[in-house]
């Protein structure tokens, strides 16, 4: 007999009648919603700055409108890196749900006019490990310390994240105890705000890590006093690292001439 056979889920055995488990079947915990993160860095071709001003213009604006429409589904941030790095004009940081999002609106700009004269000078796919970004439109999202409004300064600093093997090598407890060494210096520079997500499996590098901040200055400053921390001897790869100023879409197109 089952205890299915028993109203109540208890078992029977003849007169005697076994009193109902008091234990719950134990549930799996709710899976915490994650996002994916993209950095996607362009450049012009040399051919877009021979075009006609005006035909270049109808292009800015057919460009724009196209990322407008993602903006219900995404959280969309964009950044010049105009003279501040050879090889990269501007940069979207697109967050979501779903990576259908991202590669349709990837598709739809590719399909417009200035998609067919920008090569992609770099691509960062990670995500993170909880819904972390929220949307600073939204009154109802309130940042704390769980969830992030991004974009809220001046420079964002990108750089893919890779460690040894020897890294994973060790205990736990020898981890996290260098990086207490890593956040107790991290602490010190309360104008540089971190983003952290993880790319295992999803692109190249382990992580992709952002640095926030309206203080370059204090930002060259933290990642010097990290170089000389234990944990900096397990960095198998750090580079390329990107400096990028916060730019609305309309001026970061007007920059790459």
């Amino acid at each position: 007999m089952s205890t299915d056979d028993v109203p109540g889920g208890g078992a029977s055995y003849g007169s005697l009648r076994l009193a109902q488990s008091t234990d719950q079947p134990v549930r799996p915990k709710p899976q915490l919603p994650r996002q994916f993160v993209s950095f996607t860095f362009y450049r012009a071709r040399p051919e877009w700055r021979l075009l006609d001003e005006s035909l270049k213009e109808q292009a800015r604006q057919e460009f724009t409108e196209t990322v407008e429409e993602f903006r219900r589904d995404l959280l969309i941030h964009t950044y010049s890196l105009v003279g501040l790095r050879p090889n990269a004009e501007f940069m979207t940081w697109r967050i979501g749900y779903e990576l259908d999002s991202i590669q349709e609106m990837t598709a739809r700009l590719n399909r417009t006019v200035l998609g067919k004269y920008l090569e992609t000078a770099q691509s960062f796919l990670s995500m993170t490990k909880r819904s972390m970004y929220i949307d600073k439109d939204n009154p109802e999202h309130v940042e704390d310390r769980l969830h992030i409004v991004p974009g809220k300064s001046k420079y964002l600093f990108v750089y893919p994240f890779v460690k040894t093997r020897e890294w994973y090598a060790r205990p736990a407890e020898q981890r996290q105890e260098m990086m207490d060494e890593h956040i107790r210096i991290g602490s010190k520079y309360r104008s540089v705000k971190l983003h952290t997500t993880y790319s295992f499996g999803l692109d190249d590098q382990e992580f992709v890590v952002a640095f926030e901040t309206d203080e370059p200055a204090d930002f060259l400053d933290l990642v010097q006093e990290l170089r000389e921390t234990k944990a900096s001897s397990f960095t198998l790869r750090d580079t390329p690292m990107f400096t990028c100023r916060q730019r609305s879409l309309a001026e970061c197109l007007e920059a790459i001439g």
